[in-house]
């Protein structure tokens, strides 16, 4: 019964880390920049300009002005999206409370590849952020004021360091619980 408590845990809490890499994703606040009276919020789809007044306006991103590593960011965000579903999914079908599988040495193989997934969805997204910020900070020491780092980043850190530990943890739960009991997490 313990085991499929911990497994139910580990399921929620990379379906609360994948959510969390979608937001990242989706927010407009990449990059905060100030300029006069008006505030611009940079994302990876869509830039918003907020007026001192409270009014705020918004529009997609333009492809033209955007650089490759703008590009880069996009297509590293989406790939980590998509492996974090399909690893949400593998340990999902792979865990004991659910009857998809019947085979304990498939289950152990389908969680052990769900954390290693996990592992690489959390490093996937911490690679653009940490450029991005690193970029920002090269901006400021080039004398470029009222630019600095949007909530997305600091979203996407801890996403990105929650779906890694989570994939560790499973990683050396499963290692644990292989010399022991058939290879499922046993708590």
């Amino acid at each position: 019964m313990a085991s499929k408590t911990v497994q139910t845990v580990f399921v929620v809490l990379g379906a609360i880390g994948l959510i969390l890499v979608i937001t990242c994703c989706a927010l407009p606040e990449w990059v905060v920049a100030h300029q006069g009276d008006m505030e611009a919020h940079h994302g990876l789809w869509k830039i918003c300009a907020k007026h001192r007044t409270g009014q705020q306006v918004c529009g997609p991103s333009i492809d033209s002005l955007k650089s490759s590593e703008h590009q880069a960011f996009r297509a590293l965000i989406v790939i980590s999206c998509i492996l974090g579903i399909l690893s949400l999914l593998l340990l999902f079908y792979g865990s004991d409370f659910t009857p998809c599988v019947q085979n304990q040495d498939t289950k152990t193989k389908m969680i052990l590849a769900a954390a290693v997934g996990l592992m690489l969805t959390g490093l996937l997204v911490i690679i653009p952020l940490s450029w991005q910020a690193n970029i920002i900070r090269n901006a400021a020491v080039y004398m470029v004021v009222g630019v600095k780092l949007g909530a997305s980043i600091y979203i996407g850190y801890l996403a990105g360091l929650m779906l890694m530990l989570i994939g560790g943890v499973l990683c050396y739960l499963i290692r644990r619980g292989s010399s022991s009991s058939g290879g499922i997490i046993r708590a």
